[in-house]
């Protein structure tokens, strides 16, 4: 039996029963890789009614009728950005940046002088929730500037959510997400606003872009030189995980590395990659011709 949601106001709004649930979750399954798991039922309950206030629609069912009929294509989106975790923090796991400022720097630097790399550095944030990872890999950047004179270097943001990119965007943060930055680094890259929020100053913003993308499909853009996938594929299963490494993969750069956080799961999905730290993992310079 259907369990309806009144619209009368205070009414008391109940949660999906075990058949709408398993429908709702194969839906996300299908449309997203992630898998909803069995005791997130009132999780997911409270996410989906955020969009049946929005829409005024009667129950669950309509608006899973509605949701999944062309009609329904433009609320995908926004179905998505809801059931989604988009917030994060600026620098989190600290020692994943520590390399990417030092050793991996270093190298690419040093393969330039060398003549075998072009001035350039392209680095994807995949999963970027609200933008607080490209924004950190660019003050790495920044920091960094000296080293890079004359580069064209750039860091690509993505997200299933386009709500979550639209704040990436905007670039201003609550105190919590940049409470682990130092305060010189954060006069320098940040200026406050109201409610004791802070602004991503405009020339951090020059170094990063965003672009609504699904990881389940292939990346249109150019090779990356660098990737990070960090908790962001918990929810994920095998199957799932093993297509968005595919895909990570085929959008690196021969010799390009992929950083991974401990959490996602993949440990033993990252062939042919070679192992250099417990969470970087390198590319093959040799790929299939073609590749770059």
């Amino acid at each position: 039996m259907t369990q309806e949601i009144s619209s009368e106001p205070g009414a008391q709004l109940l949660q999906l029963n075990a058949g709408q649930f398993e429908r709702f979750r194969k839906f996300i399954y299908t449309k997203s890789g992630i898998r909803v798991p069995d005791n997130k039922v009132s999780l997911l309950s409270n996410r989906i009614r955020r969009r049946l206030r929005a829409g005024d629609f009667c129950d669950f069912d309509a608006y899973y009728r509605y949701l999944t009929s062309l009609k329904g294509r433009g609320e995908l989106s926004h179905f998505l950005d809801a059931i989604t975790t988009n917030e994060t923090f600026f620098f989190r796991t600290q020692p994943h940046f520590d390399w990417l400022s030092g050793e991996f720097f270093t190298s690419v630097v040093a393969e330039q002088r060398r003549g075998t790399r072009e001035r350039r550095l392209r680095i994807w944030s995949a999963g970027c929730a609200n933008g607080a990872e490209p924004y950190s890999i660019a003050i790495c950047l920044d920091e960094n500037r000296y080293r890079f004179r004359d580069w064209s270097m750039s860091v690509l943001g993505s997200d299933i959510s386009e709500e979550a990119l639209s704040d990436a965007r905007e670039g201003v943060f609550r105190p919590r997400a940049v409470e682990t930055i130092e305060r010189t680094r954060r006069r320098r890259y940040f200026t406050p606003v109201e409610d004791d929020r802070v602004r991503v100053r405009p020339e951090l913003k020059q170094l990063v872009t965003f672009q609504q993308h699904n990881l389940m499909t292939p990346m249109d853009q150019p090779l990356f030189d660098c990737v990070f996938i960090r908790n962001v594929l918990i929810y994920f299963d095998r199957d799932s995980k093993r297509k968005v490494i595919a895909n990570l993969i085929h959008s690196m750069a021969p010799g390009g590395f992929l950083v991974v956080g401990p959490s996602e799961g993949i440990y033993d999905m990252l062939e042919p990659l070679e192992r250099r730290h417990l969470f970087v993992y390198q590319k093959p310079t040799q790929s299939p011709a073609g590749a770059r």
